[in-house]
């Protein structure tokens, strides 16, 4: 195998129901009841194991309303990776739903933004409204990580290992970041909350919780440039991934999908 082959797993943890105007500035006049999902994603190959976003836990969950499905560590035991030995976490952001978790990969270097630990750690967390995606406890951690050397910044973009790479867009979150990963089917892009349904990339449109609308909007087009094509590109928290993806294995259905191979379109 080519040393810059990587396979790529989506594992869905966690989920939550809401009305459908509540995923979109300015609403949506399909005011239905739907879904949106919580995942994790993994990223294996000669490198090592790469960790993007950590999710959250139960104590996390319960105080924001969602209903964790699986355990964040039982969805990674199940594709045969131990926490412990995850060399590499990428941090797409710090919001509370992609950052808790912090003390389930004791020997891993987490790879952040500088942009986006500072919007975390300074001013603009002044502001009541600024701060409500993010916990203190998870902003602490990752501090102190900075003062245990256990944390690499990028400013832009920046290769991780042959095949990986990340690249600041902003938006939903100030250093929000996406990945891009070379598979056997071409370039993923692991868009995490720089799209979270691929009706905001389709349709133009935009998640209320946002720090800038436009470079949320201009994201997208990179999110294209970066993949090999719209389907190639993965949002962050749409369900509609497990049914396009097939499950690792027999068993698994609607919680590890494969993305690295075609999806079912």
């Amino acid at each position: 195998m080519s040393d810059d082959i990587h396979e790529v797993y989506a594992i869905r943890y966690a989920e939550h129901a809401r009305l459908r105007s509540e995923n979109y500035i300015f609403g949506d006049p399909h005011d239905a009841m739907t879904a949106i999902a919580y995942y994790v994603w993994v990223i294996k190959g000669p490198h090592g194991t790469f960790v993007c976003d950590t999710g959250f836990d139960e104590k996390a969950g319960k105080e924001r309303g969602r209903r964790i499905i699986h355990p964040v560590d039982e969805g990674l035991k199940a594709i045969g990776v131990a926490p412990d030995k995850v060399d590499h976490v990428i941090a797409t952001h710090m919001h509370w739903d992609h950052a808790g978790n912090h003390d389930m990969f004791p020997n891993a270097r987490y790879h952040i933004q500088d942009t986006e630990m500072a919007y975390a750690t300074g001013r603009c967390m002044c502001h009541k409204m600024l701060r409500i995606p993010f916990s203190e406890t998870d902003v602490h951690a990752m501090v102190s990580k900075v003062f245990a050397g256990r944390c690499e910044f990028h400013d832009g973009s920046e290769e991780l290992a042959p095949g990986i790479s990340v690249h600041k867009i902003g938006g939903h979150s100030k250093g929000l970041q996406c990945v891009r990963v070379k598979t056997q089917r071409g370039y993923v892009v692991v868009a995490s909350d720089c799209c979270h349904l691929y009706s905001h990339m389709d349709e133009g449109r935009v998640f209320p919780i946002t720090y800038s609308v436009g470079d949320t909007l201009e994201g997208y087009r990179t999110l294209l440039k970066l993949s090999s094509s719209r389907h190639h590109m993965i949002p962050g928290h749409d369900p509609e991934v497990m049914k396009l993806y097939p499950a690792v294995q027999p068993g698994l259905e609607d919680w590890i999908a494969r993305l690295d191979v075609a999806p079912k379109v």
